[in-house]
């Protein structure tokens, strides 16, 4: 079981918050940085400083990090125009070094889009635009050097593009979709996908979407395996004041986090894992850590947690 730290930066963090949590979550032998794309709060948080563009963001940290792998939980499709993000995240993962994974998802929070005047069409259309963009992104990353990638769809229209830079990592870094529908997004993670995740659901609910992608899978003749992986919300101390105080830190009460999430000590979280891995087949975890100020939460779960998932 790999363990990743997830954050949400939009909360309340500006870009040297992110660097000491990745430089720690670096430190700490975990897997992976990853961190939200949102422009607007959400909540009764402040916010301040404001937002952090994630693209911008993580290649900042490629260059101040060596080892971890850095993403995003989820790239919202509605942000910027998929040849633009094809070459943003490839040239991301250049200056990393080939470190970078593309969780992408189709946008959906009204109240930012409606902020900052970004277009979010009703549901058909989102899905569809979201949908041509995995074709253009994956083509234009896949499409040869020397040779040109064209598409053509009722949204998106490229004619000759030479789809450069190329990543370093080939064909491209790993694709991360995730989401509840019971249709189109198990048909999209069977053609795009090489890990599925599913964000704070019970282990049951994500068993079932689990398997509608194996079946989606099945249905196309994929034979390569989709990895499993889930977020939940972390809340990890040595004692109940330790959880109380953790919990209380980003407004949640501690029944509802042990239920929800991973929250207790390190041997109840522990506990919790494996019930999740023999339930669901996950591989990876992202724990979301919502109280950046907090390093020992992170040396915690590292040092007590961790070590006894190898």
């Amino acid at each position: 079981m790999e363990l990743r730290i997830f954050t949400e930066p939009q909360q309340g963090a500006d870009y040297e918050d992110l660097l000491r949590v990745a430089k720690a979550t670096e430190a700490g032998g975990f897997g992976a940085f990853f961190r939200s794309d949102h422009y607007l709060k959400m909540g009764d948080a402040s916010g301040l400083p404001g937002p952090t563009d994630a693209w911008l963001t993580l290649a900042g940290l490629a260059r101040e990090t060596s080892t971890i792998r850095l993403g995003t939980l989820v790239t919202a499709a509605t942000f910027r125009h998929p040849s633009v993000l094809a070459i943003s995240v490839a040239q991301a993962d250049r200056m990393s070094g080939g470190r970078i994974e593309f969780g992408f998802g189709s946008g959906w929070y009204v109240d930012e889009h409606t902020a900052y005047g970004i277009d979010l069409p009703a549901t058909k259309e989102l899905f569809d635009r979201y949908t041509e963009q995995l074709a253009v992104i994956t083509g234009l990353w896949d499409t040869p050097e020397g040779e040109t990638f064209s598409f053509s769809g009722e949204h998106y229209t490229l004619d000759g593009a030479p789809g450069l830079p190329k990543p370093a990592q080939r064909p491209h870094p790993p694709v991360i979709l995730g989401g509840g529908g019971k249709k189109r997004t198990p048909a999209l993670a069977a053609q795009y996908a090489d890990e599925f995740n599913i964000p704070f659901k019970d282990a049951d609910s994500a068993l079932a979407q689990f398997e509608r992608v194996d079946a989606a899978a099945k249905e196309i003749g994929r034979t390569t395996p989709i990895r499993r992986s889930a977020a939940l919300v972390a809340a990890v101390g040595r004692d109940d004041a330790e959880i109380s105080r953790r919990a209380d830190a980003i407004g949640r009460e501690v029944a509802e986090l042990k239920e929800n999430g991973l929250a207790g000590t390190p041997a109840e979280v522990v506990d919790k894992i494996g019930t999740w891995r023999e339930k669901t087949g996950v591989e990876r975890l992202y724990l979301q850590v919502l109280d950046l100020s907090d390093l020992d939460h992170l040396e915690l779960i590292a040092s007590e947690v961790a070590r006894q998932l190898d």
